[in-house]
């Protein structure tokens, strides 16, 4: 196992910058995901570890060693990719012997891991397989112990579940993390699905054009969001989010948000920081949004509604945007019908509409 030290890690092409100084440690047998849309750069810096690009500044230590000019096999480092990488002609067996013979191991030495990853990986029925005679999840499950019989210090997955129906991809999250925890080696995994961040990190690290937004545990990110960007990107349904001015209460003591429309939205515990003035965007999540029938914060006149068994999401429009808000009971509210809505205090987000910057 591996520690890993990125510091002040740029890559460039060219005259283009796609990657600006990144600074990041990940702690031996810790499980890092590095999640954001396609285009943030993610990928990039997953492959600068991997040595698969090269580092255009910056330094990268693996296990205390500077790692930049070392060649990939040098690294001690395995990878699996999205598109699983399988030799078609080769049986599962041999899919997973190709490195240990490639680097002239002897069948004694590397047979009982092969079957140990096997077992692992409930492929012991499948080692004379070719791949096209395997499910996609099973395909992904060679690709992992190809990766594992290699005994690495560090894993490297790139966005390996891209490639699967929603059902096996909440399967093999479960898979991946459960096979972390056996063999606490630490991983560095790549994904812009924020779910998959959100259930197997032990960190999150959020990206965005190319630079790093937030780094935390994920329930810290999802609760305390450092600015739009990440509060919007993490959550399902998203964020609900109201651009405005504070002013004082028309009616009552304390702020509320008074939007483009003229309407206002109530702010109950409001910071003393907070200016009246200040061009502010109120954030709150669907599922902390309250029902009520007495005194609401704010009305919201409901245009669809979606049950899902579980929970139903109500969605309108509030100050011009689209809102969604989640409820356990089984609604009986009806599109065209007005609902009262509360914003309780402790779950309310104010960010600063210039900067973006978390206000509370």
């Amino acid at each position: 196992m591996a520690a890993v030290q990125l510091s002040g890690i740029f890559k460039r092409y060219g005259d283009t910058q796609v990657v600006h100084g990144i600074d990041l440690h990940i702690d031996d047998g810790e499980f890092v995901v590095l999640v954001g849309p396609s285009g943030c750069g993610k990928s990039t810096l997953m492959r600068m570890v991997a040595g698969l690009e090269e580092i255009s500044g910056g330094d990268l230590m693996i296990g205390g060693t500077r790692a930049n000019n070392l060649a990939p096999q040098q690294r001690n480092i395995s990878m699996v990719f999205q598109s699983y990488a399988l030799y078609p002609h080769l049986s599962v067996y041999e899919n997973i012997a190709f490195g240990p013979r490639i680097r002239k191991e002897s069948p004694a030495n590397f047979k009982p891991r092969i079957e140990a990853a096997a077992k692992m990986l409930n492929l012991g029925g499948y080692l004379d397989r070719l791949p096209r005679a395997l499910s996609g999840g099973q395909r992904q499950r060679v690709a992992m112990g190809r990766a594992v019989v290699r005994e690495p210090s560090l894993f490297l997955f790139d966005e390996p579940l891209s490639n699967l129906d929603a059902k096996l991809r909440v399967q093999m999250r479960t898979e991946i993390k459960a096979l972390h925890q056996r063999l606490k080696n630490t991983v560095i995994y790549v994904t812009h699905d924020q779910i998959e961040a959100m259930t197997m990190a032990d960190r999150i690290v959020v990206m965005n054009a190319g630079r790093i937004e937030q780094i935390g545990r994920p329930l810290e990110l999802y609760d305390h969001p450092a600015n739009l960007f990440v509060a919007s990107f993490l959550g399902s349904p998203s964020m609900n989010f109201a651009e405005g001015v504070l002013v004082n209460r028309t009616q009552g003591s304390g702020l509320a948000l008074k939007l483009a429309d003229g309407g206002e939205i109530v702010l109950e515990g409001a910071p003393a920081s907070a200016a009246v003035g200040a061009k502010v965007t109120l954030g709150v999540r669907p599922e902390h949004i309250e029902t009520i029938t007495q005194t609401p914060d704010v009305t919201m006149q409901v245009e669809v509604v979606e049950p899902t068994g579980a929970e139903t999401h109500l969605y309108g429009k509030i100050g011009g945007d689209t809102w969604c808000v989640t409820t356990r009971q089984r609604s009986k509210v009806e599109p065209g019908e007005r609902v009262t809505l509360r914003l309780p205090a402790a779950h309310i987000h104010l960010f600063d509409t210039e900067s973006g910057r978390r206000l509370v």
